[in-house]
């Protein structure tokens, strides 16, 4: 088993999801249920996927209040992590911490999203950020890390000038992870397994190079090992 993978169960499919899940339950720390399931699903499906560690990526991003009361309505379900959009603004993500506070010591990780993985420059700059991303990142990480947030999920190839700039203290969850020679799908910024963990990688999220395997579970357990 790696504690460092985390497998995206990206279906509205509970009976899907839960079948992933048990078969590479032995491999990796955490599953990851998204917008997609969560709205199909709601908090019943995530009990649904019984006993096992959850990771509710959910990328909340509104006015503080609102996103305060999103924080407190999904406690009852103890997802181990929950996401937050870092360009929310301070307020946003200091209310969503404090949110989170009201459940003691089983409060979820709030992590603060910096720039989607399917964004390269030319996305960004039709937002009208002119800045390359990798500047983009690391402003939001900062302004995250300052605001309360827990953990930051950045693209694999920020991760290196992340923890150069931030410390040995910072921690990162990593998505945008293909093994090699797997289809890089919609992601514009990935990196291998091994690579992500290298560079300075606490967890990585695993998606459909698992998921879409024939076996599952042979899938997670080659990723596991790739990463020690």
């Amino acid at each position: 088993m790696s504690s460092r993978l985390i497998v995206a169960l990206d279906t509205t499919d509970i009976t899907r999801a839960a079948t992933w899940a048990a078969a590479a339950a032995p491999h990796v720390g955490l599953f990851k249920l998204g917008l997609e399931f969560f709205l199909a699903n709601g908090a019943a499906g995530v009990r649904a996927i019984q006993g096992r560690p959850v990771f509710l990526d959910l990328k909340l991003h509104d006015i503080p209040n609102t996103v305060a009361g999103g924080v407190r309505a999904v406690l009852d379900v103890r997802p181990r992590m929950l996401t937050i959009h870092a360009s929310g603004g301070a307020a946003m993500i200091e209310a969503a911490r404090r949110a989170a506070e009201t459940a003691g010591a089983e409060r979820p990780m709030i992590l603060a999203v910096t720039v989607l993985t399917s964004l390269d420059a030319a996305a960004l700059a039709a937002t009208g950020v002119a800045d390359a991303p990798a500047q983009q990142v690391l402003r939001l990480a900062r302004l995250a890390l300052a605001s309360g947030a827990d953990a930051l999920v950045c693209s694999p190839q920020e991760v290196a000038m992340l923890r150069a700039a931030l410390g040995p203290d910072a921690r990162f969850i990593v998505p945008g992870i293909r093994p090699a020679g797997a289809a890089a799908d919609d992601q514009a910024r990935t990196m291998t397994p091994a690579q992500a963990v290298a560079a300075g990688a606490d967890w990585i999220v695993v998606g459909r190079p698992i998921t879409g395997a024939a076996d599952p579970g042979t899938a997670a357990a080659a990723i596991a090992a790739s990463i020690g």
